[in-house]
């Protein structure tokens, strides 16, 4: 064997186990967990490279962990940009979104995602034949919100309470992106801030909240296991409907005003606009001479805020301020 040929060996070798380097370094990078979600074990590619996330409350999540560069594609996100620029900035513009609604199969496959990101009633639809079965059988890991989770034997949602389910998808969702420290990090700001919202001087009797989400022969509000729970009850008041073991649903305008509500909060989207469900509590007969309406204690916040998500402790912190600005908790 001559010099030349030697050397050319010798390269080759070393090429060769460069590529092996390589190759074990990315097969350890996409190494697989298995993540305990809505009670069932799920193996996720981690960290996943193209994300396909639906709606803005998730979308919140994904971007509050820095993990935008890893989104393949989003949908239905358009009502909330311009609250999702306020706080994630540039990474709103830059995400692709195939489409203004929840999407179809079809849409998100074509998106050639590892992992989806979404919940049942925010994507996630039998009738579209968009289920983590349906995802599972053409090679892409499903995530299902926490809060959307169904109760065993039945179609009610929620399984925890709503702050231990945000908790929970944050840090399911910093494995799966590999941001464990960032999730942590996101985790530890949420409980600073409910640490000094619990702080602040309590109300004697704290006044009760509906939540509107909007309505004409019957009202869609939120219960037990909903975000505004929560979101209420850090931000100093009752959920009106903290009764009903449900996440979102629909009751009657007279359990509406046999609630007394001291006060509406309204979720704000296209379908209803603000002004027309002032102006459908005030023709009401079951709610326009309630206290609350006469006295115009609405407080109007975006969908993203309302729905399981980061934000969450933002829209606590308006509620907050809401109450003391119309004298139902004692000011800070």
């Amino acid at each position: 064997m001559n010099l030349r040929s030697s050397s050319a060996l010798a390269t080759a070798a070393v090429l060769l186990l460069a590529g092996c380097s390589a190759g074990a370094e990315e097969a350890a990078q996409r190494a697989s967990t298995t993540i305990t979600n809505c009670g069932r074990q799920v193996d996720f590619p981690t960290p996943a490279r193209r994300i396909f996330v639906n709606d803005s409350n998730l979308v919140s999540m994904v971007l509050a962990l820095g993990a935008e560069d890893q989104v393949a594609a989003v949908s239905g996100i358009g009502r909330d940009e311009e609250v999702l620029t306020e706080h994630y900035g540039d990474a709103v513009a830059g995400l692709d979104q195939v489409s203004d609604d929840y999407p179809g199969l079809e849409t998100v496959v074509a998106a050639r995602p590892d992992v989806m990101v979404a919940g049942w009633s925010y994507g996630y639809d039998e009738t579209k034949q968009l289920t983590p079965d349906s995802l599972a059988g053409r090679d892409i890991a499903a995530y299902v919100l926490t809060e959307s989770c169904r109760q065993a034997g039945s179609e009610a949602r929620g399984i925890v309470d709503p702050w231990t389910a945000l908790r929970e998808d944050l840090t399911n969702l910093g494995v799966i992106t590999g941001r464990e420290d960032r999730a942590s990090e996101v985790v530890a700001d949420l409980d600073q801030r409910l640490a000094a919202l619990a702080a602040a001087p309590q109300p004697e009797e704290p006044p009760v909240v509906f939540v509107f989400d909007s309505g004409e022969k019957a009202v869609f509000t939120s219960g037990a296991f909903g975000a505004p729970q929560a979101i209420i009850e850090s931000g100093g008041g009752v959920n009106a409907m903290a009764g009903t073991k449900d996440t979102w649903t629909e009751v009657s305008w007279e359990r509406l005003a046999t609630s007394r509500p001291d006060a509406f909060v309204f979720v704000d989207y296209p379908g209803q606009t603000f002004e027309q469900k002032v102006a459908v509590l005030r023709a009401n007969p079951a709610t326009r001479d309630l206290p609350a309406v006469r006295e115009e204690r609405f407080l109007n916040l975006p969908y993203a805020m309302w729905t399981s998500g980061p934000l969450n402790v933002d829209a606590a912190e308006e509620v907050r301020s809401a109450l003391e600005g119309w004298g139902l908790v004692p000011a800070r």
